[in-house]
């Protein structure tokens, strides 16, 4: 698609300018409508065969600016640059992870509009990379409407949340009752005002650029705005579910960076060319030690293993209950050859460990792939980083591509293996139902615990 910029007449990267059109390449060959082919087939020219061009015809995006602290700078201005960079990394990484600390510290509402920073920030530098490439071309309300879907994405996914988590405060309010009643008629209302906004700006000598940057638009909508939903859905689940994904893959990726640094001698792949084996498996053993002791630790609290529930009488959300059977200490029996090393029949872990093993394995070993996959695109784009944000680091992106991944596979493995039915949740969608329809439901549900047993009959007098 970027070799539009080198078509009729358009300086290439290297100055050159694109030759005219062949003779007798017109469409048409009435005299009478010469001009109006010429015309035609120059934008055919123009526009026309796209495929056949190289990454090499893609031009250079400027780099970005170093945003590096002159006070580092100046601190490390003996080392040599591997050092210095090695630095700056251990240093960013560190304060963002005091940071996180922080944050999880202020309590999980405040994880949500961290979540939401950091979609907003990655979608804009994927968009921004579209359009310092394609600046000159002057799109029509290319980036306005790119925010616009952006806002209608949004709009759908957590209005989606809002309508199953935090059903008793919508009760109270009847605005937020019809917003939620036609909340998904309005969603689709406000994409088509987008859809028709965008038809209206295309022009004639920019379709198929048009549609390429409306393609780049949906496709980044469905990256950032649809996994940050599931990190939001697997945040309500617990904590935990929240916290251990996201701590191995940050661990995987300081480990693997460590040992590829000291110990990496074999290239691991040819798109993200400082990724070593040694890296690699290191990363790997690192992250699955790291997870299984994180998931023993957080077990133990309430803070992080209770689903977070919104309290209307309080107005606030709330992280308390009692720990299902998935955080509460299970006896397990060794095998054999364990018994005679450890010295004991047994050993007492939190289920939730045993599950920690296939989060932290996915995140070491599928994780990265989500890395190797930005690596491709940047180089796909002659980019170093998304962005210069965080010095050392790159853009917010480039922190979190593997993350995105992460937060799908979570999502499913809590769907696949671990929920059951949210009591909470029915809970809440019964007292938004009409007072007869809850006298039915009140009715079944005793005619059943009778049957059951549970309940005595009621005696007639």
């Amino acid at each position: 698609m970027w070799e539009l910029r080198h078509r009729g007449g358009c300086p290439s990267p290297g100055g050159a300018v694109a030759p005219p059109p062949r003779e007798g390449e017109a469409a048409g060959g009435d005299h009478e409508t010469e001009s109006t082919s010429d015309k035609e087939t120059d934008i055919d020219d123009r526009y026309g065969d796209l495929d056949s061009r190289t990454d090499s015809d893609i031009p250079d995006i400027p780099p970005s600016s170093d945003r590096t602290p002159e006070i580092l700078k100046r601190a490390l201005s003996g080392l040599s640059s591997r050092w210095k960079n090695w630095w700056i990394r251990g240093i960013l990484t560190l304060t963002m992870i005091s940071l996180f600390f922080l944050v999880i510290y202020m309590g999980s509402f405040m994880l949500m509009l961290l979540v939401l920073g950091i979609q907003v920030k990655c979608f804009h530098e994927i968009i921004t990379i579209g359009y310092r490439v394609y600046r000159s071309y002057d799109l029509p309300w290319f980036r306005t409407l790119s925010w616009y879907f952006l806002l209608c994405v949004n709009y759908f996914f957590y209005g989606e949340t809002v309508a199953d988590y935090f059903a008793t405060f919508v009760q109270r309010e009847e605005q937020l009752q019809f917003l939620i009643r036609y909340h998904r008629f309005i969603s689709f209302a406000l994409y088509l005002a987008g859809f028709c906004m965008f038809v209206l700006s295309l022009v004639k000598k920019h379709y198929r650029l048009q549609f390429y940057m409306f393609a780049w638009t949906h496709v980044t909508l469905l990256i950032t705005v649809t996994q940050s939903h599931l990190v939001i859905q697997n945040l309500f689940e617990g904590m935990i579910w929240f916290l251990v994904p996201i701590s191995s893959v940050i661990c995987n990726d300081i480990t693997a960076y460590l040992f590829g640094f000291f110990f990496g001698r074999t290239p691991l792949i040819k798109l993200s060319p400082k990724k070593t084996w040694e890296g690699f498996i290191g990363g790997f053993f690192s992250t699955v030690v790291f997870g299984f002791i994180a998931a023993y630790v957080l077990s133990k609290y309430q803070y992080f293993v209770c689903p977070v529930e919104y309290r209307s009488d309080i107005n606030s959300f709330v992280t308390e209950c009692e720990p299902s059977e998935l955080f509460q200490l299970q006896s397990y029996s060794l095998p054999t050859s364990l018994k005679a090393v450890l010295r004991q029949e047994a050993v007492s872990l939190y289920p939730f460990q045993i599950h920690s093993i296939a989060l932290s394995t996915f995140a070491s070993l599928i994780g990265p792939f989500g890395g190797f996959f930005a690596s491709g695109f940047k180089r796909a784009f002659k980019i170093k980083d998304f962005a210069n944000t965080i010095p050392g680091h790159g853009g917010i992106m480039d922190r979190f591509d593997c993350q995105y991944l992460m937060a799908t596979f979570v999502h499913v493995y809590i769907t696949s293996f671990i929920r059951g039915p949210n009591p909470s949740k029915v809970l809440q969608q019964l007292l938004v139902l009409q007072p007869e329809q809850q006298l039915n439901i009140y009715k079944t549900l005793k005619i059943h615990l009778i049957e059951k047993g549970i309940l005595q009959p009621t005696l007639k007098v």
